[in-house]
């Protein structure tokens, strides 16, 4: 390559082009932090956060692009730059640095979306870190495949390899997959979430501690915790203690005697299963508690009292408390509760 003349002064090209390419990118740099400038207050005037991932995920593609701009620049404005060789490499440059330019660009963007899905999206608020990652593994593995089909390598047995790669890895895993796909329609349905009490099929209750992505925890009322693999959960019948609200029904049976004054059994009853939801904690204050004659037993008569408390855990402590109370007042009352008892009739 040739020198220039500049001022009357000889300069090498190996000078002059990073010369034209810094000044180059110095002057649009600056144009650029101007830009966005104005951009970003505009932008902060309006509501929608949509403006603001597009200018925060373009910053620094935008930048990529100043640079590669600046290889036209020296293709254009230094001869010496036409160099078939030189300009060979200036052009696989330019392409390479749009390309990852993009690539950035849209990996930036999608993961602003997510983070911000992430905040009202109740699927994303437990799933957006394993999406923000997935989407970046794909947008960049589609990158690495365009640059080498920029630089001449064929693509075709690698896109080959890769499906076929993917269907046996897809084989190999596809239990773990079941259970993923089935936390995420657990996270997605909300049948159950973390806090709320349930009942499994196989009758075990407890408190769900967390969804995973393989499993769901459950703490049972002895502080033990079972594992349950997602896909065994989706597919099994659950009674949702929590759902469609915290509070709980609490049915109570008791017998009395045949020989009892049952107006009365049932006013006494009333009334201390009144004053238990009104004492006890976790009973709820405002129901009136039902009690209706239900059965002629061998031995007394079934009486079903109805009491409500705030949710599941909270009903045991008043199913405690009520029991204890009706039979102390049954005794002050003399209201009897029978043992079983059987009559024989000797008609001999």
């Amino acid at each position: 390559m040739g020198s220039s003349f500049l001022a009357d002064l000889r300069i090498s090209p190996w000078l002059l082009i990073p010369l034209v390419f810094l000044v180059w990118v110095i002057v649009l740099s600056a144009l650029k932090r101007i830009v966005f400038a104005i951009i970003k207050k505009l932008t902060d005037r309006t509501e929608n956060h949509f403006d603001d991932l597009l200018m925060e995920a373009s910053r620094f593609p935008v930048q990529l692009l100043v640079y590669a701009s600046g290889v036209l620049v020296v293709e254009h404005l230094v001869p010496q730059a036409n160099d078939a060789q030189l300009l060979k490499y200036l052009m696989i440059g330019f392409k390479v640095t749009c390309i990852v330019a993009g690539i950035v660009f849209i990996d930036k963007f999608l993961q602003g979306m997510i983070r911000e899905g992430m905040k009202t999206v109740e699927v994303l608020k437990a799933t957006g870190g394993i999406a923000q990652g997935f989407v970046k593994i794909l947008i960049f593995c589609i990158g690495a495949l365009i640059l080498l089909d920029t630089f001449g390598v064929s693509i075709t047995p690698i896109v080959a390899s890769l499906g076929v790669g993917s269907l046996a890895v897809a084989l190999a895993i596809q239990p773990m997959l079941e259970n993923f796909f089935s936390g995420v329609q657990l996270i997605a349905d909300k049948p159950i979430a973390a806090g709320q009490m349930i009942r499994l099929e196989s009758g075990e209750e407890g408190v769900v501690e967390k969804i995973g992505w393989r499993s769901t925890w459950i703490i049972l009322p002895n502080n033990n915790m079972i594992v349950m693999p997602n896909k065994f959960l989706v597919n099994s019948r659950v009674i949702n203690f929590c759902l469609p609200d915290n509070e709980v029904a609490v049915p109570v049976s008791v017998g009395v005697n045949y020989n009892a004054d049952l107006d009365k059994v049932e006013r006494v009853t009333l009334e201390v299963a009144a004053q238990v939801l009104k004492t006890v904690e976790g009973g709820v204050k405002t129901f009136q508690p039902v009690a209706r004659f239900s059965d002629l037993g061998e031995s007394s008569i079934s009486l079903k009292v109805v009491l409500r408390a705030e949710d599941m855990a909270s009903s045991y402590l008043v199913k405690h408390h009520f029991i204890k109370s009706l039979t102390k007042r049954y005794a002050e009352e003399n209201i009897v509760i029978p043992y079983p008892t059987r009559t024989v009739v000797n008609e001999g």
